[in-house]
């Protein structure tokens, strides 16, 4: 349901957001995120178009976050990346559902409308004091 692209672009920011506020370089970014470099860079240049890094060149260079943690929300780095896609119209365009979307695709979008506000309500600092844990099964 979640493209690469978001789910790098969200581990890249929680790496940025977490620590130390001091500019990172992609090679740091990239090992602490576990996020393959080529890769990183084309998402770190998305999100610094979009207003939420800023980049720095040069010897104390690197990428920092553009708006702090705690206004940041998951929302804004999904958006910034691979928006979501919501349906407006019945993508079948039978005659039947162009007034109505059809029960089907209004269930879809009812579904990528509760993501939608999930992510917009989970700030990035939310994430990074959150702690995992580990629950045996058994």
């Amino acid at each position: 349901m979640f493209s690469q692209t978001a789910e790098y672009a969200l581990r890249a920011i929680v790496t940025l957001a977490q620590g130390n506020p001091a500019a990172k370089t992609a090679q740091d970014i990239s090992r602490e995120s576990q996020v393959p470099l080529d890769y990183l860079f084309k998402v770190l240049n998305s999100l610094a178009r979009a207003g939420i890094l800023t980049a720095q060149r040069g010897r104390r260079g690197g990428f920092t976050l553009a708006v702090p943690a705690a206004r940041m929300t998951v929302l804004d780095v999904v958006n910034a990346v691979d928006p979501i896609r919501r349906i407006l119209s019945c993508p079948l365009q039978l005659p039947a559902h162009s007034i109505r979307m059809c029960a089907l695709h209004r269930k879809l979008d009812h579904a990528l409308a509760l993501v939608e506000e999930a992510f917009a309500t989970t700030t990035i600092a939310s994430l990074c004091g959150e702690e995992e844990r580990y629950v045996a099964i058994g």
